[in-house]
């Protein structure tokens, strides 16, 4: 209960905060693309539940038609607004929703689309018994996962050998460690990798 407190109040508070932010990339979107802003993906959540993962659009419409769910920075479905989108995570603002909807806490693993969680073993189904976040550790260690991807033959092969192990292993030490006290240090690591992103940019 503590925690979905939490979670309601931040939601709620970031959609206030941030709305400036929204505004922005709204506009960058729609200025480049006339399709939907917003992008509505299936993932798994707690219990193995299917929800719709709200994300700013920063790929064609119809990308998932084109390749597979593993994207790098080379990726021709990214529209130009995207790559600025995925650099900063504005692209997933609109999860703030899904915090408020109960899907989704702010800080989890990140929920994986079924395909993936088809393939988990019984210890990491244990994924799967908490809310998928829209921050972790794995998102920091991964932040630049599109660069990593970049110039593979076969992004999807890459991102199984190269990303995916670790990230799983996180998350798993993340559901047997988790407290408010660790989801507040993630906030602000994910806060403070999201500000050395832009400093390596200026």
């Amino acid at each position: 209960m503590v925690k979905r407190l939490f979670d309601f109040t931040f939601a709620v508070l970031g959609l206030v905060v941030l709305s400036p932010a929204w505004l922005v990339a709204t506009y960058m979107i729609k200025k480049e693309d006339p399709g939907p802003v917003i992008y509505k993906s299936t993932r798994v959540g707690r219990g193995g539940r299917e929800f719709k993962m709200w994300k700013f659009r920063s790929m064609v419409q119809n990308a998932e038609k084109l390749g597979g769910p593993s994207t790098s920075a080379d990726d021709p479905r990214l529209l130009k607004s995207g790559h600025v989108l995925r650099k900063y995570k504005l692209d997933e603002l609109p999860q703030l929703v899904n915090v408020l909807r109960g899907d989704m806490s702010i800080v989890g693993p990140r929920p994986e689309v079924k395909f993936y969680t088809d393939m988990y073993s019984a210890e990491e189904r244990k994924l799967l018994t908490v809310r998928p976040g829209i921050t972790d550790r794995a998102s920091i260690r991964f932040r630049n996962e599109g660069e990593i991807l970049k110039g593979a033959a076969d992004p999807e092969q890459a991102y199984m050998e190269k990303i995916r192990p670790e990230k799983i292993r996180l998350g798993l030490e993340y559901v047997k460690r988790q407290s408010l006290r660790e989801d507040l240090a993630i906030i602000v690591a994910t806060v403070k990798a999201v500000f050395e992103n832009r400093k390596s940019v200026a």
